[in-house]
């Protein structure tokens, strides 16, 4: 490596036993042209940083070059000359000579981004193939601590942070482009039935408020045990894949024209209790019937003719449990690429794990909300999340959920684009039943009771894209069903609730 010509004769050298994959020569005329030219490092610095390259000197060279030209400084052969003439590595080199004979073998300013995509891409390599040797020394080694299970965990932990790492951010675009995009999602909007630039819920009042699901979209959906997140989360689910249609987008790619393929992880239910409650909505049969298989002939029929024509529906249901954030984005990425994937759904938040680095709760929290809007942008689809609330609802005597009671991490609220709470007032009027002897408290008790009945209502706290407020709901609580409420001047229309 005394001279550079002597290394222009392999340009990428093929791996051998000894050797990784690299470009000695595109390293040392990226870093001759930075040198020559220091706006060429602006170019350059969203894709490679200081790690990227395999020769260690390379790697002290464009440090010191990185760090100067930050500061507004100059940074060539002349100025680095003083920071690297201890440099032993450079001695070997030949010295700040080398300096010299790097800024006359710069390539020119346009090349530069193509030269550091190839160092970024053959130190993924590097990489790679490092992570594929330490996997299988591991897994050479039996170790009665380290199952085979998590070891295939943690491989893929690392791959999918190997994968994280190498998303380069688009940086700043143009004007016109943001507007052209604004514009061809306002258009699908009009073009659409019903107005809609997102995935239609099949809940007419709560579209009116979101405008749909939006792609790229975290949307919290919160509330309290027996308030019915899962139940809204499957009838969404259900309604979404229920309106599948396939045909050609505006922008001439296949996908879906409404409706959408949806994938469901039910960390807390088995696949067979949700296809359970998901069959009970649809076969309108009460959910405890069907468990304890207490159906007249008629209902079994409409059973199982519900359940062959929701055979058809692109809903897909992962009800493995604990799943680390890593293994739910691989997961999620596969059912794209295999199937399609318009609406992500996983139930609940709380109990999707961390890397495992995080001890403080609330670190593991963050580090999850963040890898669910991770998803959504990187997939370009919808991702709910349902999440508890904490204890301190109940204290309060209007026990309306609040933002400030998301359980245990404020980055729920930050990372989200949508919060949502789910609220049935009648579940705690219920439970404020008076006693007989209080005629008027039980006359007035029951007044209440039959205006809450099967009414739900969904608080939107935070909208990025549009206004909060509540949307009203109906809640059939035998078919764990939520459906559009019958308005005071529907009443006498052939319209009703469904």
């Amino acid at each position: 490596m005394n001279e550079i010509t002597s290394l222009n004769a392999n340009n990428i050298a093929v791996q051998a036993p000894e050797t990784m994959p690299h470009s000695i020569e595109a390293e040392q005329q990226l870093l001759g042209a930075i040198l020559t030219n220091n706006d060429i490092f602006d170019r350059v610095a969203s894709i490679i940083g200081a790690k990227h390259f395999y020769d260690p000197v390379h790697a002290r060279i464009y440090d010191i070059a990185a760090q100067r030209i930050a500061k507004n400084n100059l940074a060539s052969p002349v100025t680095l000359k003083a920071f690297m003439e201890d440099d032993e590595g450079l001695k070997e080199l030949g010295g700040p000579a080398y300096l010299a004979r790097l800024a006359g073998a710069a390539i020119s300013g346009f090349a530069a981004r193509d030269y550091a995509t190839m160092i970024y891409d053959l130190a993924v390599r590097r990489d790679l193939i490092q992570l594929g040797r330490d996997i299988s020394a591991k897994a050479a080694q039996v170790d009665v601590a380290s199952e085979p299970r998590e070891q295939i965990v943690e491989a893929e932990q690392q791959l999918y942070k190997l994968a994280e790492q190498g998303q380069v951010e688009s940086g700043f675009q143009s004007f016109l482009k943001a507007v052209t995009d604004a514009v061809n999602v306002a258009n699908a909007a009009y073009q659409r039935d019903g107005g809609l630039s997102g995935v239609s819920t099949g809940l007419i009042d709560m579209d009116g408020k979101l405008g749909g699901l939006h792609r790229s979209d975290l949307l919290i959906l919160a509330g309290r045990p027996s308030m019915g997140k899962t139940s809204l989360a499957t009838n969404i689910a259900f309604n979404v894949a229920k309106a599948y249609k396939r045909g050609q987008l505006p922008d001439g790619s296949e996908g879906a024209v409404d409706g959408g393929v949806v994938g469901f992880y039910s960390l807390e239910m088995s696949a067979e209790q949700l296809a359970a409650r998901i069959l009970s909505e649809a076969a309108e049969i009460p959910s405890q019937q069907i468990r304890s298989g207490d159906m007249t002939e008629a209902e079994f029929r409409r059973f199982v003719d519900a359940a062959k024509a929701l055979e058809a529906c692109p809903l897909f249901i992962d009800d493995t449990p604990a799943l680390p954030i890593s293994q739910l984005a691989a997961r999620a990425r596969r059912l794209k690429r295999t199937h399609g994937l318009d609406v992500l759904i996983v139930d609940y938040l709380q109990l999707v794990r961390g890397t495992g680095k995080n001890e403080n709760r609330v670190n593991e929290i963050s580090e999850i909300t963040m890898g669910l809007k991770a998803i959504a942008k990187e997939l370009d689809i919808p991702v709910i999340a349902l999440s508890q609330l904490s204890r301190q609802v109940e204290n309060r005597e209007d026990k309306r959920p609040q933002l400030s009671d998301l359980r245990e991490s404020g980055s729920i609220e930050q990372d989200a684009d949508v919060v949502m709470f789910v609220f049935r007032e009648e579940y705690y009027k219920e439970r404020e039943k008076p006693g007989d002897h209080d005629l008027e408290a039980m006359a007035r008790w029951q007044e209440e009771m039959e205006r809450l009945h099967g009414r739900a209502e969904v608080i939107i706290g935070k909208q990025r894209h549009g206004p909060i407020g509540t949307v009203d709901l109906s809640f059939e609580g035998r078919f764990t069903r939520f459906g559009n409420l019958v308005k005071p001047w529907q009443q006498g229309s052939n319209d009703q609730e469904f």
